[in-house]
């Protein structure tokens, strides 16, 4: 009877972690999915293609944070080391203040190896496909 009860506790935990290893890569794989979609430069908004090409020219930027370390804390982009991305600011006209619109980038910041468009403040993103 003891060892029954055993092989149940066990088994149990089997499952249990199976299931929660499961869920966590399900999660990642729906944040792959969160990412993916991609938009062609010509395709942004004028005001994310003028910062784009900002971004690539080295600036100057017309907000302070613009070039700030972004810390990717949603976990929507490919996970990285911290430091590796970069945001600024796209011009949201008729806000008071920095908008919701933003362009990410990774690498270095003078010459960034992937960049990405968010439009409702990191909810969700889109790669930028040159």
């Amino acid at each position: 009877m003891y060892g029954s009860k055993s092989f149940k506790l066990v088994f149990t935990g089997f499952l249990l972690l199976a299931c929660l290893v499961g869920a966590g890569v399900r999660a990642e794989e729906s944040g792959v999915a969160r990412f993916a979609a991609t938009v062609s430069d010509s395709a942004l908004p004028e005001p994310a293609l003028q910062t784009y090409r900002l971004i690539h020219q080295g600036g100057p930027f017309a907000h302070e944070k613009d070039g700030m370390v972004f810390g990717n804390r949603e976990r929507l982009l490919p996970m990285q080391k911290r430091g590796y991305y970069r945001e600024y600011t796209v011009a949201t006209p008729g806000s008071r203040d920095r908008g919701a619109r933003r362009i990410v980038c990774g690498g270095a910041a003078s010459r960034p190896e992937v960049c990405y468009y968010t439009n409702d403040h990191y909810a969700s993103f889109r790669r930028i496909a040159p």
